[in-house]
């Protein structure tokens, strides 16, 4: 068919890799998703930590199902995306899940950390008491932000398209990939900015978590005792600094992105592929297994699976 090029081994290996991925990613989110969705609708009542996880679910499971369409498109049909207005709209819709999902992950740290964290700064108590209720402002703002970011990465990636295609003309692909570096900078420096951004809200959380660990530790070795604020004091702090680490792979990933955005049959670009597609399914697993609720309710559906298997 037309626009459509010859897989090579490396594209089908890509492919391959990336779909189990993205199946992988996508089951995973949809099974947080659906069982919070369930649980929401039969309670009639949701937590704000049960409000991020479920908003996250969503995002990251229409993250990777865009992400696999454009990964998909790029490797066997490159020259769809240069017919207006498909590139336009797979990227605004990628960057818009795609910021959705990194940003809803640093409203997830902030809100452990507020809700966990021991502080007695006036400002720390004040968001404490009113965390609940900041937490749909947060979701909304995550959102309103995303979605500021993909109405201008569709008009800078549909000025650049327009610009190239009336002066390199369509049969001449290379050139026009050179002059969509160009155009594409203030992509880039728009994004850097917004990934930064979001990787500090992480950092700063899990440091300030970290401290007041550090700080409640010291008291209650002091008084010689133990309580369940210091268990969840702990079991935060191992969710925050996992997700940290995974959160930092995954914000040298989307930088190494773009300085290898038109670089293809790279081992590089390959070993971020498996970064980034890696990244919603461990996350998102780690968030389950954090969660008892969440966890039992995944056990015993792998269990019932492996029953159904066995049978047959």
């Amino acid at each position: 068919s037309q626009g459509k090029v010859n897989a090579t081994s490396y594209d089908v290996m890509v492919i391959v890799i990336v779909s189990l991925q993205t199946f992988a990613g996508m089951w995973i989110n949809a099974f947080m998703a659906s069982v919070l969705g369930i649980a929401w609708l039969k309670k009639k009542s949701f937590n704000s930590n049960e409000k991020i996880l479920l908003f996250l679910g969503c995002c990251r499971f229409c993250y990777l199902g865009i992400t696999w369409v454009y990964s998909f498109l790029s490797l066997l049909y490159p020259r769809c995306l240069y017919v207006h207005p498909i590139p336009q709209i797979l990227s605004a819709i990628q960057s818009f899940f795609n910021f959705s999902n990194l940003w809803v992950s640093a409203c997830l740290c902030v809100f452990y950390c507020i809700k966990i964290a021991n502080f007695r700064h006036i400002f720390f108590v004040y968001l404490k008491g009113k965390i609940d209720r900041i937490v749909p402002w947060l979701l909304s703002g995550s959102v309103l932000f995303s979605l500021v970011i993909s109405i201008l990465v569709y008009n800078i990636i549909d000025e650049a398209h327009s610009d190239n295609l009336n002066s390199t003309g369509q049969e001449n692909f290379w050139k026009l990939n050179i002059k969509m570096d160009e155009h594409l900078f203030p992509l880039f420096f728009l994004s850097g900015f917004g990934f930064a951004i979001a990787f500090m809200a992480v950092i700063i959380s899990a440091l300030l978590l970290l401290f007041s660990l550090w700080r409640h530790k010291s008291k209650m070795q002091t008084n010689s005792g133990k309580n369940l604020s210091m268990d969840a004091h702990v079991k935060a702090m191992k969710s925050i600094l996992s997700f940290s680490f995974i959160y930092s792979v995954n914000f040298v990933s989307l930088i190494l992105t773009m300085i290898y955005a038109t670089k293809k049959a790279n081992p590089v670009v390959f070993l971020i592929l498996v970064f980034q597609y890696a990244f919603p399914f461990v996350h998102s697993l780690i968030l389950i297994f954090s969660n008892h609720k969440l966890e039992k309710t995944l056990r015993r559906t792998l269990s019932c699976g492996k029953c159904k298997v066995c049978m047959r």
